[in-house]
């Protein structure tokens, strides 16, 4: 007889129900945000300069270090300036030459003019040394021009920086022979990009462009064309945005080979630590600011196609509530439809969850403590 007891008892605690298990349940949170669209973009340096030799000759000194931060006016090369010298000082002498014959001509001119009052020489002579005088003061000029071109070429051998950037490496080294000229045929000595600020350059499509400007006629948002809007730029390997900037330029017309627009913004690098060529994870202002449901991505399951969260009801059963998403922010993803401000998620335990079975909610907040 225990035993038949024992053996009833058993059977007993085996048909007792379990208790519905715990989840974790919140509000989402109500916040005022603004969209972003992202796009993916290219640092490019504001002004990049070829430094080129304006005069040939034998490189005889190189007064920077390879990947040199340098200041406009500072000297790169030296160019054997010797040749040139002599150049100018020759043209010095032509030039005192003919300021010598200027002032000749010019007190015969002066002479004649007297004695012509009295008839001493006639029209014709003066006429005569008019026209040399004249002769002498072009001869002057010529020789002048002449001497600012040879003094130039003697300036041309000290090669200065002509922007505030970082040098790149030296492409021609001390004892060579460099061409110079005007014409895009000379040596090319190195380059300079400026750092600081950096644009950076970026491809619109078609259907944001279109999005946007919709916006812009509506009066919900301002137009890059004529707004510096913001942008936030992420380089690669980073989650989160790292520099800040502004819109600088867009572009009149789209691409018709791939139906984008570009664009362009400028991000301040004080610190240096972009370089030309980089790439970067451009975010801009999407929308006006608007009033957005938020929940954590561990709040949302994925159903075939569908993106949906588990709501508890009143009576703590689940139930399965399709919804469309919106952007991350804030590490929150924004919900734009299917869901109310008052209403209970499950964010932690989602996997315990059934629909239309009940479960043992535990109220939290996004971000706080359980209550």
């Amino acid at each position: 007889m225990l035993i038949a007891l024992a053996g009833c008892d058993v059977r007993a605690q085996s048909q007792t129900p379990a208790p519905p298990p715990p989840v974790t349940v919140a509000q989402p949170v109500k916040r005022t945000i603004t969209d972003w669209d992202e796009f993916t973009g290219r640092f490019e340096a504001v002004e990049e300069v070829q430094v080129r030799a304006r005069v040939g000759g034998f490189v005889m000194n190189i007064a920077f270090k390879d990947g040199d931060m340098v200041h406009a006016g500072d000297l790169l090369y030296i160019i054997d300036p010797r040749p040139f010298e002599a150049v100018a000082e020759q043209a010095n002498g032509q030039l005192a030459d003919a300021r010598a014959k200027t002032e000749l001509a010019k007190r015969e001119l002066d002479r004649g003019l007297t004695l012509v009052q009295t008839s001493a020489v006639s029209e014709q002579v003066v006429d005569q040394r008019r026209q040399a005088m004249q002769a002498a003061l072009a001869a002057e000029t010529i020789a002048e021009g002449t001497l600012k071109a040879a003094q130039l070429n003697v300036e041309f051998t000290h090669v200065l920086a002509p922007i505030t950037g970082r040098v790149s490496r030296h492409l021609v080294s001390v004892g060579n022979l460099v061409s110079g000229s005007d014409n895009g045929t000379s040596t090319l000595l190195t380059t300079i990009v400026s750092m600081d600020p950096i644009y950076i350059y970026f491809d619109v499509d078609e259907a944001t462009y279109l999005k946007n400007n919709k916006l812009w006629f509506e009066g919900k948002r301002p137009s890059s064309r004529d707004t510096p809007n913001p942008v936030e730029v992420a380089l690669t390997g980073e989650t989160k945005p790292s520099h800040e900037g502004r819109m600088d330029f867009i572009d009149n017309q789209l691409d018709a080979s791939t139906a984008t627009l570009r664009s362009r913004a400028v991000i301040p690098n004080h610190d240096l630590s972009i370089l030309p060529g980089q790439f970067g994870r451009v975010r801009l202002i999407g929308s006006s600011p608007y009033e957005a449901l938020l929940l954590p991505e561990t709040a949302i399951a994925t159903d075939q196609s569908r993106k949906i969260v588990f709501v508890v009801k009143d009576d703590d059963t689940v139930e399965a509530r399709a919804v469309e998403l919106g952007p991350l922010n804030g590490g929150l993803r924004v919900i734009r439809t299917g869901l109310r401000p008052e209403e209970h998620v499950i964010v932690d335990g989602v996997q315990r969850a059934r629909v239309g079975a009940k479960v043992t909610p535990h109220v939290a907040q996004i971000g706080g403590g359980r209550s």
